[in-house]
């Protein structure tokens, strides 16, 4: 199957019926920073007929509780780092024992006063540590959101972080329910110019966001899935939120940072102080170059 990116409402039952697995590869819930209940995004992904990845801000909570719970949906066992340096890295599993392994041993204590929003591991350590494991990592909204650095394209791009760590990923996230169309085409061009694989998920906060957008693979399980992610053999199907549905979002999302409004201050002034000590440069080249 040809790698592709449509952007257009998942049909569930069109894509099952062409023998398709859709999953949602980028979801949250109430395990981090969303509102969202495990075994209400269970309920709807077995209502609706999609599978999920439940992706949690340095955390397996949800994905241990999903396993408790049982289900008929695929789960595909992840979590999504937030490093130092500011991008986000979605990291899935095979086995949800090697996920516990991962978390324990190098995530949970590295997570930062503020845990939703950043760990005290810088994007390299982040994919050293991956690569002794069986899993596949993606890069989550590459171009990162608003003037955050939460993308690694976007901290390439910034000359933060060097253009060959791109292809330490196996994947980028080509369609992310929380960017817009511009960045998304964006995204997608460069996983098409890299020659890696695509994944697509909402960044479901809130339960009505789970299943907008899906990553489609001809697979079964979860190791026939993500083994396609890496082969280059899946299709990403989805629709963006629209403005009213950004602010839903944020409005279910902010109640859960407020504990930690000055340590979130902090990785959020931390994160753009490169940004701002290049202030005086570019306003010395914009004298000197009219």
């Amino acid at each position: 199957m040809r790698q592709t990116v449509t952007f257009a409402r998942p049909d569930f039952a069109a894509l099952r019926e062409r023998g398709f697995m859709p999953v949602d590869m980028h979801t949250h819930t109430n395990h981090s920073d969303a509102p969202t209940r495990v075994k209400d995004a269970l309920r709807k992904a077995e209502d609706r007929g999609f599978g999920l990845a439940i992706t949690d801000h340095n955390g397996i909570g949800g994905v241990l509780e999903a396993r408790r719970l049982g289900t008929h949906a695929m789960v595909v066992p992840g979590i999504e780092v937030s490093a130092w340096d500011g991008p986000h890295i979605l990291v899935y599993f095979y086995d949800t024992h090697d996920l516990e392994d991962f978390y324990r041993s190098h995530i949970r204590d590295a997570r930062s006063k503020s845990p939703y929003l950043a760990t005290r591991l810088t994007t390299p350590e982040v994919l050293e540590w991956a690569a002794g494991y069986s899993c596949v990592v993606s890069a989550a909204h590459p171009y990162g959101y608003l003037l955050f650095n939460k993308g690694v394209q976007k901290c390439i791009d910034r000359e933060y972080l060097e253009p060959e760590i791109l292809f330490e990923f196996d994947a980028v996230e080509a369609v992310c329910g929380g960017m817009g169309r511009g960045q998304n085409e964006k995204a997608a061009r460069l996983a098409r110019d890299g020659e890696l694989g695509v994944t697509g998920g909402t960044d479901g906060h809130l339960l009505s966001d789970l299943g907008n957008v899906v990553t489609c693979a001809d697979a079964a399980d979860t190791g026939a899935f993500l083994d396609a992610v890496v082969r280059r053999e899946t299709t990403v199907v989805g629709l963006e939120k629209n403005v009213l549905e950004k602010c839903a979002m944020a409005v279910g999302v902010v109640p859960q940072y407020l504990p930690y409004l000055g340590p979130s201050l902090a990785v959020h002034w931390h994160q753009n102080l490169p940004r701002l000590l290049r202030i005086p440069e570019r306003l010395r080249d914009g004298l000197h170059h009219p």
